[in-house]
């Protein structure tokens, strides 16, 4: 194989802003802690009690095997849990202190959010600094705000859905957010409606030990429509940070969700977020990750399908870079009769970084009729990486039909000296190549974002071959 240096790793938002907080509280996390957030808050009483439960059950709850063995080194009294803003949030980009909004304008956030987007928030560190919802948006009964704004706004619609798909005691890190969650994504789409444009959320850390615990919930009403997009970055320092969050979608009948990530986590990011949609009869839940940076991601998008004839797809990349981790996949639980899943994972490693899928694809005794297709491939770009797979299927009826797929590839050199004979540099042959490869998840997103994702990509090869 011909020799390069193709660094997808290489980071380019590694820069980090002067702030100015209303409080930096000492780290660690305690109950007094968790009852300092909730009081800077406001919040009402039972969202306090929830809080304080979830501490304890965090507390009492081991770490899996799979999360301990590969994160020996996490502190989780070396962290801070809740760092809060010296100003209120604001719905003019004008009105935002200059820090922010520098911070801000070079990720390019005003620009989208004036050409592309239905609705955007933006979160810096605990809290949402930004947020505007478009007057059609309004107009259509279309709820988008942060999740603090919809527990003041909209509690009975909070309280109604909040945990329900989620609940404290799934996993430690599902505890671990439901005690100290902060900031995150609230939308509820009206039955019938359909939000044509996608809406828009971007979380940056940028302080040091600092830890980000969004919360987003997600409910679209019957025959509703909505695309959700979320974007993710931070410095690089020395020091670990942490980001867990909490997704939770609930996918009413015949209502279509899609959620897109695009991740570009710093190197020293251990992202940890625990992803689950619900859906009822006839609905569809898709789930598109496109995973660039941290230096360990573990996270596999569920849909529980609990409706008739309900459908599931997730489509995601991920890539590992020198001394990054990426443990991705998905779950599919068939709940329910005649529904039908569609898992495709694409990963690429490099300078001995580790990826792997583990995924899951469940059918429940009495859900006859059920369909899943699981692809997984690998592109392997060096002797010291490795991919790894770790498929389970858990089927309880017989006429279930599931398939499951895996190939794992390198780059041959005769791909390279085509393209090269035909006047690209080998950089650019190695960039058309990968490109290539992502291309079926590529192709489904919207096309300033598919063009963002491609240029993500490019940009990180920058001057790394030869």
């Amino acid at each position: 194989m011909t020799s390069f240096d193709l660094d997808l790793s290489k980071y380019s938002l590694g820069w980090s802003d002067d702030v100015e907080y209303a409080f930096k509280p000492e780290k660690g996390l305690s109950k007094p802690v968790v009852d300092q957030i909730s009081w800077w808050k406001g919040e009402p009483k039972w969202m306090t009690q929830f809080r304080e439960r979830s501490l304890n059950l965090f507390e009492k709850k081991p770490m899996s095997p799979w999360f301990a063995n590969n994160m020996p080194d996490i502190d989780f009294q070396d962290i801070f849990y809740y760092l809060r803003p010296a100003n209120a949030q604001v719905n003019e980009w004008d009105d935002l202190p200059e820090q922010m909004k520098a911070t801000y304008e070079k990720l390019g956030i005003p620009e989208a959010e004036r050409k592309y987007l239905a609705g955007v928030t933006a979160q810096f560190e605990s809290e949402v600094v930004f947020h505007r919802n478009r007057v059609e948006l309004e107009e259509q009964g279309i709820l988008f705000c942060d999740m603090d704004t919809a527990l003041r706004e909209y509690p009975e619609l909070v309280k109604q859905y909040f945990g329900t798909v989620i609940p404290p005691g799934d996993n430690k890190f599902s505890a671990l957010n439901s005690a100290v969650w902060s900031g995150g994504s609230f939308i509820y789409v009206p039955p019938g409606v359909e939000c044509e444009m996608p809406l828009q959320a971007y979380f940056r850390i940028n302080a040091e030990n600092a830890g980000q615990f969004e919360r987003t919930l997600i409910i679209a009403d019957e025959g509703s429509k909505v695309h959700y997009i979320e974007g993710c970055s931070a410095p690089v320092y020395t020091s670990d940070s942490l980001h867990s969050a909490v997704v939770e979608i609930v996918v009413k009948p015949s209502a279509h969700v899609t959620y897109t990530t695009i991740q570009n986590w710093s190197p020293n990011v251990y992202n940890l977020v625990t992803k689950r949609a619900r859906v009822e009869a006839e609905g569809h839940m898709e789930w598109i990750d496109g995973n660039i940076g941290s230096k360990l991601t573990m996270k596999y998008p569920s849909v529980y399908l609990v409706g008739p004839k309900a459908t599931g797809e997730v489509l995601s990349v991920a890539y590992a870079g020198a001394g990054q981790h990426q443990d991705a996949g998905a779950k599919m639980v068939h709940a329910a009769p005649e529904t039908t899943s569609k898992i495709v994972s694409k990963s690429i490693s490099k300078d001995g970084g580790i990826t792997a899928y583990r995924g899951l694809v469940r059918v429940d005794e009495g859900a006859y009729g059920c369909k899943s297709h699981v692809q997984c491939d690998a592109l392997i770009l060096d002797d010291q990486s490795e991919s790894r797979t770790f498929p389970y299927m858990e089927v309880g009826e017989k006429d279930a039909q599931i398939g499951h797929e895996a190939t794992v590839s390198k780059i041959a050199d005769e791909q390279l000296f085509y393209l090269q004979s035909r006047g690209l540099s080998q950089e650019q042959a190695m960039g058309m190549i990968v490109n290539g490869f992502i291309e079926p998840v590529t192709r489904t997103l919207p096309m300033e974002y598919a063009v963002e994702w491609s240029r993500l990509i490019e940009l990180q090869m920058e001057g790394s071959v030869g």
